[in-house]
């Protein structure tokens, strides 16, 4: 077993994969062997599995998973999640918004007695290099209020992409997980937290990177309907379980 999974969804990422794998194969240098990075390709229709198959000839610790259609980020992260053999297993964004120098402080966590820790943008001591557009960064804001009142968790950011799972607990919730799109935070931290798995958030630095697939407007509707599909199947698991 390595000591480490790195799990990235990417969809149509081929103009800025390579240069994100190429700082993280530049930040593990010195862990040799003793890690994996996983590459999950939602479907994508511009070449970015030829990418990273161009960028594993000189980078052996990099696997390629292909989902061949497109299923959303959720699913993305979820066969990722399934496929890792690390101890630790962390979930980052293709941009690194959030760089991976900041793993330190997620591993710092675990070490602590958490089984998950989350970054955050919005807790005390998180640092936003740069911000988002204004409208998009409303809305995200105005998107967890909403979405903490229909799936409460009790944390002040769910959706950063920069998640570290210790091996079991990520095992035993990803095969749970339902929700296929943007929203999947939200079931795998209800889920995490139905399991009495300890979680804890972690300001991180955050920067938002040009090239995001997400729409705001556009995606909004069926981003709330799939908040609402992922809190009605948090309520009929718990019923079949009293049953």
């Amino acid at each position: 077993m390595k000591s480490l999974s790195v799990v990235i969804p990417a969809y149509n990422e081929a103009k800025r994969i390579e240069r994100t794998l190429r700082k993280i194969q530049e930040y593990f240098q010195s862990w040799k062997d003793d890690y994996e990075v996983i590459v999950v390709d939602d479907g994508s229709r511009d070449g970015t599995a030829e990418v990273v198959e161009r960028v594993q000839k000189h980078f052996p610790q990099l696997k390629l998973v292909r989902l061949e259609r497109n299923q959303g980020k959720g699913w993305a992260v979820r066969a990722g999640m399934l496929n890792a053999d690390g101890e630790l297993i962390l979930m980052s964004d293709a941009d690194l918004s959030t760089p991976i120098e900041e793993l330190a402080k997620l591993e710092d966590a675990l070490k602590k007695g958490f089984d998950i820790a989350i970054g955050s943008r919005r807790a005390e001591g998180a640092e936003i290099v740069k911000h988002q557009p204004w409208l998009r960064e409303h809305i995200g804001v105005a998107f967890g209020v909403l979405t903490g009142l229909i799936v409460r968790t009790g944390f002040k950011d769910t959706q950063c992409g920069f998640k570290l799972f210790r091996h079991q607990t990520a095992k035993k919730i990803f095969p749970l997980q339902t929700a296929k799109g943007l929203p999947f935070d939200l079931e795998v931290l209800a889920l995490a937290m139905r399991m009495g798995f300890r979680i804890v958030e972690v300001p991180v630095v955050w920067m938002d990177e040009e090239g995001s697939k997400v729409k705001p407007i556009a995606h909004l509707p069926s981003v709330i309907l799939e908040v609402l599909k992922i809190r009605w199947n948090l309520w009929r698991r718990r019923e079949l379980e009293k049953g």
